[in-house]
């Protein structure tokens, strides 16, 4: 498994008249989550994609469990629970600043070969980074 954690603020941007976060901003704070992980393990989403591989999403999930609020700090849990194949997938955990949590969700993304356009196993450039950094449950914090 790998986890990585982050934190963010909520920008009055990303609210909605209630000054809750309005629900289709999650995804992209779920994308900075990601994008942080990857930078974790020792690779850049903008290295990835020049090496020729595009990770689009297939698949979101999230279930709301309180509003997250402006100015609020959240930390995002994100962890990869399974070696990847073809597909990718993340779960998410979004805690608020008094350890409450916000909201469960998860994303399938898979590898595209950007040239032929074509579906792939994650690449050995990133699959080595991944078990690099693999770690077994029982045994992460």
């Amino acid at each position: 498994m790998i986890h990585s954690t982050n934190t963010l603020r909520v920008r009055y941007a990303d609210t909605d008249p209630m000054k809750y976060v309005y629900y289709g901003n999650y995804a992209e704070y779920l994308e900075v989550a990601r994008v942080e992980l990857f930078r974790g393990i020792g690779m850049s989403y903008d290295e990835i994609e020049k090496r020729g591989i595009w990770l689009p999403v297939s698949e979101f999930k999230i279930k709301y469990l309180q509003p997250a609020r402006y100015d609020q700090i959240l930390t995002i849990h994100t962890y990869v629970k399974k070696i990847p194949g073809v597909r990718i997938e993340f779960e998410y955990e979004i805690f608020g600043e008094e350890g409450e949590r916000i909201s469960e969700a998860s994303t399938t993304l898979f590898f595209l070969d950007s040239a032929r356009n074509k579906i792939v196993k994650c690449p050995d450039f990133l699959m080595q980074l991944i078990l690099n950094h693999w770690k077994d449950e029982q045994n992460t914090d």
